[in-house]
């Protein structure tokens, strides 16, 4: 495998000092997942990264980042030494960008980053190679990290971009120095961090247009209270393209259609009419899907191959994915399906997973009860301010909930949707994720459909892996054979 990066190429980048010649061929922050023949960067956490060097060296790591030389490494020990590891890699990314030759584009919005962002990757790998963050590697060392294992002959780049604070967006934009940068949406995210509101977050993400580069292209979603903060955030010498379902759009929504597991979207776009389907369902990645069809097209990829591929892509774990849990070994029918959305929430993306929910359709005549339930399980909406408990509540007047047999809640800020609730619709009501999950079997029977949804602090993926539990190992899998 070629060089991604030799010990002069670090130095040149960083100013830093090797202690020995080296060639490494990928970039690591985890010796748990570390290759032999990568660079590992000892960063600062929970943990230093200093206290795990000489491990990564004894599984095959080329050499380590680091500011000092740590305990248990040898004089011979391929070190980089420099005064800061996070600038360090900073630097390393912002080298990497600047010798590849890959188009690159970014993406932030309050929801559905990282769906984009695997989204872009799935239908730019049918047009050429690519490369992309992994899983959410979108804050202040994802993004120079992401960057520094840019292959320099990789045809396109996927940056994925986060916020919790403002004044983050910029930097990692200007790092990137994308071709198009794309915002999904904007949405009651981070409240608490933003005196001004949505208006706020809506120029935090606007930020993102910062780092362009010069003629680069802004994917703006329309139809937001806030899209004109977007739109005027665009500066001169940029193209502006509009996605969403407003007359005058460049990339225009004419139909959503959601079924059980697929969501079919008729779209025009000069002129043309476009028809794509995802394999899952959600009216939020149907706009998702128009915003990517745009950024391709923009990045140059051809937009039919690019709607034909976009059939490919299924949400990453804990985004909306969806498994049947069988709780016979023999009986197939006697199963549940499941659909786990448990990794993040605001008010915008729980409304679009009861929308999912509100789609689904249980199957009656089986289980203990014969009649198939939508049911809800959800868990704290984070960082949303001192308007939380409305938010909260403000959920039980969501269209969706009319759909939707029984929703069981979790957590002190959840308790104001739970009271909020018609009785009937009131599930049970725990303040913590591993106070309900004890109870896993009792909130699902075979015939429902489950959601559970909540912001990753609520730690409602317990309740998840609880349901799961309930599957019969070996069961359904000999399902479609003959």
């Amino acid at each position: 495998m070629a060089a991604l990066w030799t010990s002069a190429e670090a130095e040149a980048a960083t100013g830093g000092r090797a202690t020995r010649p080296f060639a490494a061929t990928g970039v690591s922050i985890d010796t748990r997942t570390l290759c032999s023949g990568d660079l590992f960067v000892a960063l600062k956490d929970v943990r230093d990264g200093h206290d795990f060097v000489a491990e990564a060296l004894r599984r095959g790591a080329a050499a380590a980042l680091v500011s000092r030389v740590p305990e248990g490494c040898g004089a011979d020990a391929p070190l980089l030494v420099v005064p800061d590891v996070l600038v360090a890699l900073c630097d390393l990314g912002r080298a990497g960008r600047a010798r590849a030759k890959a188009r690159v584009v970014a993406v932030t919005g309050s929801v559905g980053k990282t769906s984009t962002k695997e989204m872009l990757r799935v239908v730019l790998e049918g047009q050429g190679s690519v490369h992309a963050a992994e899983a959410s590697y979108n804050n202040h060392w994802g993004v120079p990290l992401t960057l520094a294992r840019l292959p320099r002959d990789a045809d396109f780049a996927v940056i994925e971009i986060g916020m919790n604070h403002p004044g983050e967006i910029a930097p990692l934009a200007r790092l990137a120095r994308p071709h198009v940068a794309m915002i999904t949406t904007v949405a009651p995210v981070h409240l608490e961090a933003f005196a001004d509101g949505i208006a706020g977050i809506a120029a935090e993400k606007a930020a993102i247009f910062e780092g362009l580069e010069p003629g680069g292209v802004a994917i703006v979603p329309s139809g937001l209270e806030v899209t004109p903060i977007l739109l005027g955030a665009v500066g001169p010498g940029m193209r502006t393209l509009r996605f969403g379902a407003d007359a005058g759009d460049d990339w225009r929504l004419l139909s959503v259609t959601l079924s059980q597991d697929a969501t079919v979207m008729k779209a025009a776009h000069a002129g043309q009419t476009i028809l794509f389907k995802l394999a899952t369902a959600g009216r939020h990645f149907a706009a998702n899907a128009l915003g990517v069809l745009a950024a391709s097209a923009a990045l140059g990829a051809d937009p039919a191959v690019a709607a034909c591929d976009l059939g490919r892509w299924t949400p990453p774990a804990g985004r909306g994915t969806r498994e049947r849990i069988y709780l016979d070994i023999v009986d197939e029918a006697q199963s549940f399906d499941l659909i786990d959305d448990a990794f993040n929430a605001n008010p915008a993306s729980v409304g679009a997973a009861l929308d999912v929910l509100a789609a689904a359709a249980p199957r009656d005549g089986v289980g203990r009860r014969h009649e198939g339930r939508r049911i809800a399980i959800l868990g704290d909406m984070l960082e949303l301010g001192p308007t939380e408990a409305a938010l909260h509540a403000g959920l039980a007047r969501h269209p969706a909930m009319a759909r939707i047999h029984l929703v069981h809640c979790v957590g002190p800020r959840m308790r104001h949707l739970w009271q909020a609730l018609p009785e009937a619709r009131r599930g049970e009501w725990h303040e913590t994720a591993a106070a309900l999950t004890p109870r896993a079997h009792l909130l699902a029977d075979a015939g429902d459909v489950v959601l559970v949804k909540g912001s990753k602090g609520s730690k409602v993926s317990i309740v998840v892996d609880g349901l799961r539990k309930l599957g019969q190992p070996g069961a359904g899998e000999t399902r479609g054979r003959d």
